[in-house]
């Protein structure tokens, strides 16, 4: 790499680093392509994305951001993924490496609190932020059909009370 594509590399991992909610950083020895592209596929279908780069340029890079913790992982072949979503990284890293045991998860760091293996399990097993819109949608609006469901009750008790009138006027 020549020092213009060092220095470019080094701007696009720090704005990485900066708007990313969450980073995971593991150990991809002994991937094959094929599988580097099943996890590139399932970070991107779940709002993330997998980076690998050059440890030296990603430590310069960690430099002046909230993610520095992660600096002392960052030995070996590693691969970084990341997502605004501070689940979606984590859930998919922790499933593709029940799946490939060659994908060992080292660690991470969310904002500026570190991360370790447990860590990214534990965020890994929260649900994902639509799950929980989702449910605070349901709770919202399951008092409303509630409501209208109490409001139509009196409703349908008093027209059973004139049909019964109706009925048995029309039967004497």
């Amino acid at each position: 790499m020549d020092r213009a594509a060092k220095a470019e590399s080094i701007t696009e991992l720090s704005g990485v680093f900066k708007t990313s909610n969450v980073v995971v950083v593991a150990h991809y020895a002994g991937l094959t392509v094929a599988q580097m592209q099943i996890l590139r596929s399932q970070m991107k279908q779940a709002g993330g994305h997998v980076k690998v780069a050059k440890n030296r340029l990603a430590k310069i890079a960690l430099k002046d951001t909230d993610v520095a913790s992660i600096a002392s992982l960052l030995k070996g072949p590693t691969v970084l993924a990341y997502s605004g979503d501070p689940v979606a990284a984590p859930k998919v890293a922790v499933d593709f490496a029940k799946a490939n045991e060659a994908f060992v998860i080292l660690g991470g760091s969310m904002g500026k609190t570190a991360l370790d293996l447990n860590g990214v399990k534990a965020l890994a097993s929260l649900p994902s932020l639509d799950e929980l819109r989702a449910k605070i949608v349901g709770l919202l609006v399951s008092p409303a059909t509630k409501i209208a469901q109490l409001t139509n009750a009196p409703a349908a008790k008093v027209a059973r009370v004139i049909q019964a009138y109706a009925s048995k006027s029309a039967a004497a």
